[in-house]
């Protein structure tokens, strides 16, 4: 490490600390002018590119995940610390891959199943923007679907989904004439 005030070559290191979000911190001392300095090291993550459905290559963006989670989760009961665990987790996840690219359908279904796992209205919000439903009737036949419904929980009280047509006809009015 150069000495930021003489720059000589040697140092030694007086402590070393490893902080909470991974990094580490070393007190220095320069063995030429004996003058102390902190440095810290962080791991550097060449994360992939995301290939986005129209084909454009766009690099991975923490930020990108956190913000589609918060919108998800807005007014739901989850808190920061698990939204920051999830995107550490989807981070996670596409490293291990250890692909130069990723399809963003891959990172969004990854981003559902950890919703699914976290909140159901926060799922049914991030799926009906992430797979982009031509209607309400595709809407509800995705969500009647086997493969949605295994996050439900059968034995609380839930309201069910159906289909209002339109229709030409309104129930009898109960007021009288006057």
């Amino acid at each position: 490490m150069k000495c930021p005030f003489c720059g000589h070559n040697d140092d030694r290191v007086l402590d070393t600390r490893v902080q909470k979000e991974g990094s580490i911190r070393r007190r220095r001392e320069c063995l030429e002018c004996k003058a102390r300095f902190t440095t810290l090291e962080t791991l550097m993550v060449n994360f992939p590119m995301i290939i986005k459905k129209d084909g454009r290559r766009e690099p991975f963006s923490k930020e990108k995940i956190f913000k589609g989670l918060q919108a998800a989760c807005q007014k739901r009961p989850v808190s920061l610390t698990q939204l920051e665990s999830v995107v550490e987790r989807i981070s996670s996840w596409i490293i291990n891959r250890g692909e130069n690219e990723v399809a963003s359908r891959f990172v969004g279904k990854k981003v559902m199943t950890e919703l699914k796992q976290l909140d159901d209205v926060a799922y049914i919000r991030f799926a009906s923007v992430y797979r982009t439903f031509k209607d309400v009737q595709e809407f509800v036949e995705t969500l009647e679907d086997d493969e949605w419904m295994d996050s439900v929980d059968h034995n609380s009280p839930q309201l069910t989904l159906s289909v209002i047509t339109p229709t030409n006809q309104f129930p009898p009015s109960t007021e009288k004439n006057q």
